[in-house]
């Protein structure tokens, strides 16, 4: 059985998460291929945006057992590479250069936080449960925590991280670590409109986009930083799409990346 289903339909890009009867906890396979599969989607020019999607009751469970073993027995220098990989995986998440969302149609646990987090944008069905449950296992989840405390934030992370406390949909909703939380009915419904609305914007203005936040987020609003954002929107005005979205705003007509 593989560990993922990578469809290409249209604009769009599904990975799923095809271990259902572990409740798509990742080892090293999964862990390989998760990277492998959003380098590969992110470098498609045809696709306009991906969403990952998991099969059975859980998103992600975190590590796999049989994984957890092994790693009992390793070295610290077989913990640090074992690491490595898996915040090189995340990385090519929130790094890839087309937008992602989450569909989440289930529980997310330690490392599943971090797979939710990475993305761009999180739908969460409201029977879901969240959890960092590392404490409770001696550990800290370390190699999420950049992506995590991004998602809900400092305030936030500082009770969840050190209270291994399980919290509802709506609680992830309100500290912004999911944007929207739907009844399962209407998870497709809501994943559909947000993959519409990235498909009808300019590409490059949306790769772009994505950059910005990553690059401003968190900074000093310094004399370096605003001039960055000053050639930022400098550089897509200039640029082919920039010029066509104005024009086509303009004109009153669709522009030439939705025309045809």
């Amino acid at each position: 059985m593989t560990a993922l289903d990578i469809r290409y339909e249209g604009p769009r890009a599904t990975i799923t998460l095809c271990r259902p009867e572990v409740r798509n906890a990742f080892n090293d396979e999964v862990i390989a291929a998760l990277t492998h599969a959003f380098a590969e989607a992110g470098a498609r020019e045809d696709v306009r945006c991906i969403v990952l999607a998991a099969e059975g009751p859980a998103f992600c469970a975190g590590a796999d057992l049989h994984w957890m073993r092994r790693m009992a027995d390793y070295t610290r220098g077989e913990n640090v590479a074992d690491a490595a990989r898996l915040a090189a995986m995340l990385r090519a998440i929130y790094e890839c250069p087309r937008p992602t969302i989450a569909r989440i149609q289930g529980d997310v646990y330690a490392g599943g936080m971090g797979l939710a987090a990475a993305c761009d944008m999180a739908v969460a069905v409201d029977s879901a449960a969240f959890c960092l449950s590392e404490v409770k296992l001696g550990l800290i989840p370390a190699t999420i925590a950049p992506y995590v405390i991004r998602a809900m934030g400092a305030r936030a992370a500082h009770r969840y991280f050190l209270t291994a406390e399980r919290f509802g949909a709506a609680e992830a909703l309100r500290i912004g670590f999911v944007h929207e939380v739907v009844a399962a009915d209407a998870l497709d419904a809501r994943v559909d409109a947000l993959a519409q609305a990235l498909a009808a914007a300019s590409p490059n203005a949306v790769r772009a986009g994505k950059k910005l936040v990553q690059d401003v987020a968190g900074r000093a609003i310094d004399d370096a930083l605003v001039q960055a954002t000053v050639e930022g929107i400098a550089d897509i005005r200039a640029s082919a799409e920039g010029k066509e979205g104005v024009q086509s705003f303009l004109q009153k007509r669709k522009p030439g990346w939705l025309a045809g």
